[in-house]
């Protein structure tokens, strides 16, 4: 089997070769003229970043590919799924407003930004899988729906799974809100009783018959009848559904895994990484700290796995922030893990060894820099 192409660019700039033009260079190295675009729905997954969060790719970025997407006559659009946390990206009204404050919108990127599912995150379609994990997995309608997808990837430290690229994008912001609490946890949701005000909202959006209203007037779970689909977190406004979370680093990672291949089965898909701001944790944070490498480049791959491979090996052969080197050695880490210096107890290579094994890609990679 030939190895997957990934095409590298660096950083380096002058007056007649700017980012964006690399970026526009890199994309067609990478081949995006391989993809038919004509009348077909374009989804251009991006992280928006959560209000607070520096580190998020500027729009100027996807400004390049929605051009691009949009001159071989494709039908482009911004999309990302609803959080399962309560943030300010939990429901679309909010989550759109997120977007435009950080700089995605229609005029500043050339289309509009759509919430992959839904209002409240309930809109979805089941993928069928059958995989060691995932027997149907849940990715918002207008990412299932999509003709094509293109990611769009911030690649940075994750506190979960090591780090947070291709994949992490693909298959935990594509996923529903019932599909991230699958991701993240084997337990069924609980009501925290004291947000309840027993609005019942819960029990009618409820499919399984699993949720109630007590003699009390709060909610009440049946376990033996919850299938875990998370719509009671998604519906619920008041905080009383929660999630329980508690899904271990590597079986999350592999849950991913199986969600990317749900997200790319069957579509054309162009995979871009930006290795640059790479703080140690994820964007959905309203915050970002230090970086923990300089800004290395830009690479593109139709091979998300392949891309997140050579993206990791270019962190690792890379010195750390300075901010980080060894006080008394003077030892710039170059070729050291970064990513578990930031997490020790992440394992970052289990969910790329999964996603080679279920065939959503391959480990193997040429380097091609542009």
């Amino acid at each position: 089997m030939e190895p997957s192409g990934v095409y590298f660019t660096d950083m380096r700039s002058t007056p007649s070769l700017n980012l964006l033009k690399k970026l526009e260079k890199l994309v067609k190295a990478a081949g995006i003229d391989e993809i038919d675009f004509n009348r077909k729905m374009t989804a251009i997954k991006i992280h928006f970043g959560e209000p607070g969060n520096l580190a998020y790719l500027r729009p100027n970025f996807a400004a390049v590919i929605v051009k691009m997407v949009k001159t071989r006559g494709g039908k482009p659009f911004l999309t990302d799924c609803n959080t399962l946390y309560h943030g300010e990206r939990a429901n679309a009204p909010d989550h759109i407003e997120a977007a435009y404050v950080n700089g995605y919108n229609p005029l500043s990127t050339g289309c509009h930004v759509i919430i992959g599912d839904g209002v409240k995150g309930t809109d979805y379609r089941e993928i069928e899988l059958n995989l060691d994990y995932t027997r149907r997995a849940m990715i918002g309608t207008s990412i299932a729906d999509a003709d094509i997808i293109i990611s769009m990837n911030h690649f940075k430290g994750h506190e979960q799974t090591g780090f947070g690229g291709a994949l992490k994008n693909l298959g935990m912001g594509c996923a529903s809100v019932g599909g991230k609490l699958f991701l993240h946890s084997g337990n069924p949701p609980v009501i925290y009783e004291k947000n309840c005000t027993g609005c019942n909202i819960c029990v009618i959006n409820c499919a399984h018959d699993a949720v109630h209203l007590g003699d009390d007037k709060k909610a009440h779970i049946d376990n033996d009848k919850c299938t875990g689909c998370g719509q009671c977190v998604a519906v619920c406004q008041y905080d009383a559904a929660r999630v329980v979370w508690g899904s271990e680093g590597d079986t999350l990672s592999k849950k991913i895994a199986e969600y990317t291949l749900a997200v790319i089965k069957g579509k054309p898909s162009l995979h871009i990484s930006f290795i640059m701001d790479v703080s140690p944790d994820c964007d959905c944070w309203g915050h970002n700290d230090r970086p923990l490498i300089d800004d290395i480049g830009i690479a593109a791959s139709t091979d998300p796995v392949a891309l997140d491979r050579a993206c990791a090996d270019l962190v690792m052969a890379a010195p750390a922030a300075r901010h980080l080197w060894d006080k008394e050695t003077g030892d710039d880490l170059s070729g050291a893990d970064k990513f578990r210096m930031a997490h020790g107890n992440t394992d970052w290579n289990s969910a790329l060894v999964h996603a080679e094994k279920i065939k959503a890609g391959s480990l193997s990679y040429k380097l091609i820099r542009i």
